[in-house]
């Protein structure tokens, strides 16, 4: 029975008469045919094979690396289930120490797989740095393929059905991604035998976390913050409530009875992501867009409230000579705070090669504070900034401890704050409490600055 890859399949010749149900006849080619993923399984039910799926090498790469005591479980509990499956820790763990250490146990043919291209560029240089050998780049407008590589989720999804057969050890950060129909084609198309998961979230709100079992091997190992306190810098959460001036108070209760009335009309309830979803399927008629439109202008009154900025500014002389990140989630806050105090903003619209000179300004101390929108939630690596300060953001938990991650990379001395900046009177108030559930920490809420 001879295996080959093809375009993210397997196929199978002289098939064997007794064969599992996820093995099918592709009549148009005349072979047997099954996804790429399934390779590990072909290897257990047919170990003789004639298997060309593989260059069959090995990559003489070691590290002296020193895990920590939850590190080195995590990988006794990967080994154990058979070389696959996902690892939840919070972010500044130190995820990528366990991806260093399974490319080291198996020194095999590996493939990194990041969401942000900034995520990419710093794995590649910490596994130079580690491995000292040549590390390749898949995305950026890089496409260097080595041994051992880095590639974006769009990169590895669009080059799945030539790189399919390539890697033999598949490690995708921030596996939460993966679940996406989209970037599950990675888990299908791939062959790769050995897989882990990195996350700090690993559940998501639609469910299709649970896609990634099939493909990633499920969950193996979860430690939360409260679990890691000798390993993470001591921090604390300050929420701030700020009073909207009288014209903005007035324009903010005006859209919001707005939409609060058109969903008191329709029976809405809005107790999650789904039941907006909902809300935004109804909002077809000039009624509905009337509220949609009102919701916006709202919520773009609290985000934006004017006062926020003399916060900011209290905050930033407070802390001054401290590197922070202030946090929003929209692209024209990130801008008016960058306008305000001419530090430098990155967005989903800033270049790649500024959005690195920026973070290289930044960990290199010419900058002592960035203002980004969603774009830098995951993917920074700052271990000495010490201050966040959001000023808007989502009710996910997943957001906020991505954010909180950003600050908590430990250093000697380090004590992180992350404030909330938040509007009374307005919706922001439920949603700071949502982001934050899960998050055990020491909260002084409320306080007036």
């Amino acid at each position: 029975m001879r295996v080959t890859f093809s375009r993210g399949s397997l196929l199978i010749d002289n098939m064997e008469k007794s064969f599992p149900d996820w093995i099918q006849y592709d009549a148009r080619i005349g072979s047997y045919r099954t996804l790429a993923f399934r390779y590990k399984d072909l290897k257990r039910f047919f170990p003789d094979m004639d298997d060309h799926v593989f260059d069959q090498k090995t990559v003489d790469v070691c590290h002296e690396e020193k895990l920590r005591s939850y590190q080195k479980k995590a990988i006794e509990l990967w080994e154990k289930n058979d070389y696959g499956g996902i690892v939840v820790l919070p972010t500044a763990a130190g995820k990528t120490h366990i991806g260093i250490e399974a490319i080291g146990i198996l020194k095999t043919t590996a493939l990194v797989v990041a969401p942000t291209i900034e995520l990419v560029q710093q794995w590649r240089k910490r596994l130079e740095d580690v491995f000292h050998v040549n590390i390749g780049q898949i995305g950026g407008g890089i496409k260097e393929i080595e041994d051992i590589s880095v590639a974006t989720y769009d990169s590895a999804y669009l080059m799945a059905e030539t790189l399919g057969n390539r890697f033999k050890l598949l490690i995708a950060d921030e596996v939460h991604h993966m679940a996406s129909d989209r970037y599950l084609e990675i888990g299908k198309m791939y062959a790769a035998p050995y897989r882990i998961g990195l996350t700090a979230t690993f559940e998501r709100v639609d469910m299709l976390h649970e896609n990634l079992e099939k493909y990633m091997g499920g969950k193996i190992f979860e430690l939360g913050y409260d679990e890691l306190s000798e390993y993470i810098s001591n921090y604390e959460i300050i929420r701030i409530p700020v009073e909207l001036e009288q014209e903005e108070e007035e324009e903010y209760e005006r859209n919001h009875e707005i939409f609060v009335s058109y969903l008191r009309r329709h029976r809405i309830t809005m107790k999650g992501p789904w039941d907006f979803q909902k809300f935004i399927m109804s909002s077809w008629n000039p009624e509905g867009r009337e509220a949609l439109t009102a919701w916006r202008k709202a919520r773009k009154i609290a985000f934006n409230a004017r006062v926020k900025k003399d916060i900011v500014r209290y905050v930033m002389r407070k802390h001054a000579g401290t590197k922070m990140l202030i946090f929003s989630d929209d692209t024209e806050s990130a801008y008016m705070i960058s306008k305000e105090f001419l530090i430098p903003c990155i967005t989903y619209l800033t270049p790649g090669p500024e959005r690195k000179m920026y973070l290289d300004m930044f960990r290199n101390g010419e900058v002592r504070a960035l203002t980004t929108s969603r774009v830098l939630d995951e993917g920074i690596d700052v271990p000495d900034a010490s201050v966040g300060i959001v000023l808007s953001g989502s009710g996910s938990t997943r957001q906020f401890r991505q954010r909180l991650g950003r600050i908590l990379r430990p250093s000697n001395g380090k004590k992180a704050v992350m404030y909330e900046i938040v509007a009374k009177g307005t919706s922001e108030y439920g949603t700071s409490s949502r982001r934050r559930k899960g998050v055990p920490v020491s909260v002084d809420d409320d306080k007036e600055e």
